[in-house]
């Protein structure tokens, strides 16, 4: 039979069935309220390509070198094109649309959904990367099948596949035909904790179909329960959007959440009862903890998928032990630092007994370590940097992340809060102290020392044991993995792709900045060596790689790639270099989206980086230009999108607001057709006091908390929000509760916030909007 019905399903049935249908059919017998449906079988759509015999071509098609972007997608075409243009034989169209015409006595709107045989596994995620088709009748019903079928190979699945080492023959995949929940309020929910394990229900519902929480397009609303006695914490999110079928045209549509709705309480006391009564027993079925999909209607409620939760750390009552104890020895300030708590310092390690201070500088990225000092004074240096050591050096630079990587610590002469050594260290984990002023000349090559990056200073002595050793990535994964819901999203900047992993572990609602100078630097050539030694195919497959590997971190959530941004001094290190402009002051020089300009050729290869990642299916990338100044160069940049084949209609793209003509200008910005404006603080400040961020004799002027910056800030979200643009800060700036503060109060869309600070930053935001609620009904 090529059609099973949900009531024939169990677990046993899962390589027939995928992840998704057998969770649906251990539901239906279980006897929870699931809607009626069928699944077209795996065992049918293998049938399907032997019997048509496009098999053994489908597969050759897809064997390619997936880091090869060029093949990779016209292996993707193909393979599509097999599966869409071959025609279903006549006994399996009938079957499929006669058990059609039983769900909902022929008339119905059904959701068709993949379910890959791959799917839900415990050590390769595959759910998302197939389709799901809303509110669909007969007419598309086999089209809808058919393109379920042709998703299993998008140049994204087939990239994943590989990655993950699964052949591509061996995996099948079904698709759920399910009766349509008209849906009036829906969500998610984890039957218990989904980090320790412990008996707290957390709940997330929103107006309408589920998949605007699913897909992160709203805010949903948070209910935190205590199963013990069902003791409720409640969190109202602004519920701007919603998912819901047109009448019209029985086409899925986004809408906005009518103002009365919007800021109400989704979910009665009642409604939570019933959903924890049908938690436990799905939780009591599985004999596991589960992810729950739901929908209500009509004082009805539906579970439409259950999937275990793999998240639950077995370990998680020691790591719960080790936080407060963490907790209690600093106190984060928001800003990528840790305070010392009174009366004890922050470090790991009793750094005070290693001797006395050699030299001291801001500290910049926290955290305790000794090592071999080596100074690095050229490039040809960071051959001598080993695993351990600690980097000594003038200033850090793009083509130098692969030795930071091997480094545990990073000391500089130069610099502030703000620089490359600064961002990077943090960003990796590694603890640094910056702006010394002296550092490579007082320390002697492959002296032992100890670095406190929380108080900025390097001592001299032996090697000391930090008392435990933890793995950046578990540094910033939060001991509670319960997010604050907040209207205004919290995003997080992520310098090198490198730092990828780290960065979603922060569960951050996207990225709010990727900047891509660090992928173009550190080839060690200027793009236009690069290009002429390798070829532009292989100068965009760079490009292409390193968003890519932090677009499949993040995805579905937004990763916002801002495009070449480096001053001509970095350039000019490179091989290649010796053409570039010898600039006084390289900040106020020959960089952004005025050096793009003015070399369309090479800033062609970029925008078809981008155009190659939308047809490779990372629709979570967006484009945002750095330092423009006008609308002019607005529409430069949109007609060359537009001629890289990019519609600028169809995808998101905004600018940073960077200087004060920007910031004065962003009407006029907003009108050419800007989805987004996001403040460069870093710079916006440095252009607006005349204070440069990497003069460490000046670094006591610079303050993007200055009337005069914020002044500026306020005044384009005001014109921005008259326009329908959002604006969002990628600054660093952004990880100050100051500013978070402020920005919160102006009504900004979303703040960008340093790894380490994420956490921190979704907890102000969701004070300060819980301030603004309270004070709105006083």
């Amino acid at each position: 039979m090529a059609v099973l019905w949900l009531d024939e399903i169990s677990a046993d049935d899962l390589e027939k069935v995928g992840g998704k249908g057998a969770s649906l059919g251990e539901l239906t017998g279980a006897g929870l309220p699931v809607p009626p449906g069928f699944v077209v079988t795996a065992g049918t759509y293998r049938s399907f390509i032997e019997e048509a015999e496009i098999d053994e071509e489908l597969f050759d098609a897809v064997d390619v070198d997936v880091d090869d972007s060029s093949a990779l997608a016209a292996a993707a075409d193909r393979a599509q094109e097999l599966i869409l243009e071959t025609p279903f034989p006549d006994d399996l169209r009938e079957e499929i649309l006669d058990s059609y015409r039983e769900v909902g006595d022929g008339e119905a709107f059904v959701a068709v959904r993949s379910s890959a045989t791959a799917e839900d596994l415990p050590d390769a995620s595959f759910a998302g990367q197939q389709e799901t088709f809303l509110n669909v009748t007969e007419t598309d019903l086999l089209d809808r099948v058919r393109e379920c079928w042709a998703s299993l190979f998008t140049q994204r699945a087939i990239y994943y596949r590989q990655e993950q080492g699964f052949d591509h023959s061996a995996v099948n995949i079904a698709v759920v035909v399910q009766q349509m929940v008209d849906a009036e309020k829906s969500g998610v929910m984890f039957t218990s904790h989904p980090s320790t394990g412990d008996p707290t229900m957390i709940i997330e519902a929103a107006w309408g179909l589920g998949e605007a929480v699913v897909s992160g397009a709203v805010s949903p609303d948070n209910y935190v329960v205590d199963r013990a006695d069902r003791d409720v914490d409640v969190t109202v999110a602004e519920k701007k959007v919603m998912h819901e079928k047109d009448e019209a045209t029985g086409e899925t549509v986004e809408r906005e959440v009518p103002e009365d709705k919007r800021n109400t309480r989704v979910l009665s006391d009642d409604e939570i009862d019933a959903l924890m009564d049908l938690g436990e027993r799905v939780e009591d079925h599985y004999g596991e903890p589960q992810d729950v999909e739901w929908a209500i209607v009509a004082g009805e409620v539906y579970m439409l998928q259950s999937r275990p939760i793999t998240t639950i750390d077995e370990t998680g009552d020691a790591a719960a032990e080790t936080g407060s104890v963490d907790a209690a020895k600093g106190l984060t300030d928001g800003s990528g630092g840790v305070q010392a708590a009174e009366g004890g310092s922050a470090e790991t390690g009793d750094a005070g007994a290693a001797g006395d201070v050699v030299v001291d500088g801001l500290g910049s990225s926290p955290g305790t370590v000794s090592g071999a000092a080596r100074i690095v004074t050229k490039l040809d240096d960071l051959d001598k940097v080993g695993e351990g050591d600690i980097i000594v050096t003038e200033m850090t630079m793009p083509d130098m992340v692969p030795a930071m990587k091997r480094a545990s610590g990073i000391v500089t002469d130069e610099g502030g809060m703000t620089s490359h050594a600064a961002i990077v260290s943090r960003e990796l984990g590694v603890p640094a102290v910056v702006g010394t002023t002296n550092a490579t000349t007082v320390l002697e090559d492959g002296q032992v020392v100890t670095l406190d990056g929380d108080k900025g200073q390097v001592l001299k002595g032996e090697e000391i044991e930090p008392e435990e050793e933890t793995e950046p990535v578990e540094e910033v994964r939060p001991q509670s993995p319960v997010k604050p819901m907040t209207a205004t999203e919290v995003k997080v900047n992520v310098s090198i792709p490198e730092a990828a992993e780290r960065a979603a572990a922060t569960g951050a609602d996207g990225v709010g900045l990727l900047r891509t100078e660090h992928m173009i630097l550190s080839l060690n050539q200027t793009p236009a060596k690069f290009i002429e030694e390798n070829g532009k195919d292989a100068y965009i497959q760079e490009l292409v790689g390193g968003i890519r590997g932090v677009a499949d971190e993040f995805y579905p959530r937004p990763v916002r790639v801002r495009t070449l941004d480096a001053p001509t001094d970095e350039f000019r290190q490179l091989e290649g270099g010796d053409d570039e402009p010898n600039e006084h002051n390289p900040m106020l020089g020959y960089r952004g989206i005025r050096r793009s300009l003015d070399r369309p050729e090479v800033f062609a290869h970029e925008l078809e980086a981008f155009r190659r990642l939308y047809e490779m299916g990372y629709d979570n990338v967006e484009i945002m230009f750095p330092l423009v100044n006008d609308a002019e160069d607005v529409y430069r940049t949109k007609r060359l999108m537009t001629e890289a084949g990019i519609d600028p209609d169809k995808r998101k793209w905004g600018v940073m607001i960077e200087t004060p003509a920007s910031a004065l200008a962003v009407e006029e910005m907003a009108q050419a057709g800007i989805d987004f404006a996001s403040f460069g603080t870093n710079d916006l400040t440095q252009y607006t006091l005349a204070v440069d961020r990497n003069n460490e004799n000046v670094a006591d002027r610079f303050d993007e908390l200055h009337p005069s910056v914020l002044r500026l800030i306020g005044d384009v979200i005001e014109t921005c929000r008259e326009h329908g643009v959002d604006t969002s800060i990628c600054g660093q700036a952004g990880s100050k509760p100051e500013m978070v503060q402020f920005l919160v109060n102006e009504g900004i869309s979303s703040i960008s916030a340093n790894i380490d600070a994420v956490r921190d930053v979704q907890h102000e935001v969701k004070r300060v909007e819980q301030k603004l609620l309270l004070d709105s009904v006083r």
